[in-house]
């Protein structure tokens, strides 16, 4: 589906952040591993949060879905799986890394495969390090790429562990660990990619009743004596997608102010307001809620947001309408998403007129004369919201495949629409 965007004025809206993806799929898994039954309130439901809770489900766990709820009952740390199994994660990548390591707590092999262009994605970090603690991993195509094989069990250990492609690779291993019958210890030699989901898997874990002492994001020790419990848990709402609302009033002008954010979350994506405010933008917290406000005309910024990937075009779309240049730094990782992000902004802002510079870490968005367009987002949820943004700043943008947002807001069209900046 096509969705056709015209310039929006000034506007004054208000807005609820829907549920944290990120959270929903750890806290899914946290469940599934616990002692116990598990209540999730308010699970974003998503196309990818939909495969984590599938893929659980074809290991055995009790998943059952209610209005705004999910009741999960707990395996205690061993899972029922029958029989070997394939899970096609399709396009979730967090899916996929996540449950890799969680593969070595099942009775037998686990495949985990997904579209093309997850074939692409490395996982090879990943796969390298989960022999240390019991696994042993067969790549059946692709070295270092999916689909592979996951076997084994785990016993726990010391792992050193790259995650300076993606700390999901940590966060795997992290999630898992708890149920390993010695303690596991993660060491990672390099700073990590995004290390801020660390922060909201160390957050989860702990939450369910697992016990992890760190040094920085340097060395995680898990405690194998504390084990997940199941308990009622609510789902805290989402910076990564309250970013396109707060954008909104940075390209149009006016006010938005959106409710459901937790003000002292861990969620790295909390740092674009930083960004917006570094811009001219006005920001007020409330006790649950965030006000943005143009003050004026927007000004570049320089910019590192390593931990807040999932801003980042965000971050470039709003840039594009600066008086001044703008430097994204700290986002070369971004080449491994579901798209080549770096690149593939770089080259649809360039479409619309814009001039933009790339090297491997960052981009550099200088002013320029905007105009309408059609942009393919390439199956990429945050590309297709990003420039249906921009879209509503300059008019005239077409995002084709509109569709591809529901892997993380199934509702995000629906919204604008019913606010009325969406004709």
């Amino acid at each position: 589906m096509d969705i056709m965007l015209k310039k929006a004025g000034a506007v004054s809206l208000t807005f609820t952040a829907p549920p944290s993806k990120s959270y929903t799929h750890r806290a899914l898994i946290a469940g599934a591993l616990a002692k116990g039954k598990t209540t999730l309130f308010r699970p974003l439901e998503s196309e990818d949060t939909k495969l984590t809770a599938l893929a659980l489900r074809a290991l055995g766990v009790s998943i059952e879905e209610q209005t705004g709820r999910t009741i999960i009952t707990g395996c205690d740390g061993n899972l029922p799986d029958r029989k070997p199994t394939t899970l096609d994660l399709d396009n979730s990548g967090t899916s996929l890394r996540l449950l890799a390591s969680l593969a070595l707590l099942a009775r037998h092999p686990v495949i985990l495969t997904g579209s093309k262009r997850m074939q692409e994605r490395p996982i090879g970090p990943l796969a390298d390090a989960l022999p240390a603690i019991g696994g042993t991993v067969t790549f059946l195509e692709n070295p270092g790429f999916p689909p592979l094989e996951v076997s084994g069990k785990l016993n726990g250990g010391t792992v050193v562990i790259d995650g300076s492609m993606s700390s999901q690779f940590i966060s795997s291993i992290l999630m898992a660990a708890p149920c390993a019958p010695s303690g596991v210890e993660v060491v990672i030699p390099a700073p990590p990619a995004s290390a801020s989901y660390l922060d909201i898997t160390l957050d989860v874990m702990q939450a369910f009743g697992a016990k992890v002492t760190r040094n920085g994001y340097e060395r995680f020790k898990v405690s194998p004596t504390d084990r997940y419990n199941g308990r009622r848990y609510t789902i805290e709402g989402d910076y990564s997608s309250a970013s396109y609302f707060f954008a909104i009033a940075a390209v149009c002008g006016g006010k938005v102010m959106v409710k459901n954010l937790a003000p002292e979350s861990v969620q790295g994506d909390r740092r674009f307001l930083d960004a917006l405010r570094a811009m001219g933008c006005r920001v007020t917290y409330g006790k649950d809620a965030v006000t943005v406000e143009q003050a004026g005309e927007l000004r570049g910024i320089t910019m590192d947001m390593a931990s807040s990937p999932d801003t980042v075009q965000t971050l470039a779309v709003v840039a594009a309408l600066a008086k001044s240049p703008t430097t994204i730094t700290g986002i070369s990782h971004l080449k491994f998403k579901e798209s080549d992000r770096i690149n593939g902004t770089a080259e649809r802002l360039r479409a619309l007129g814009g001039d933009v510079s790339v090297d491997d870490d960052s981009l550099t968005i200088r002013p320029a004369l905007l105009h309408g367009g059609i942009i393919e987002p390439a199956n990429d949820h945050r590309t297709a919201m990003s420039f249906g943004v921009l879209g509503l700043g300059i008019g005239g943008i077409t995002i084709t495949n509109s569709e591809c947002v529901n892997k993380s807001f199934p509702g995000f069209w629906g919204i604008l629409k019913d606010s009325g900046v969406l004709g």
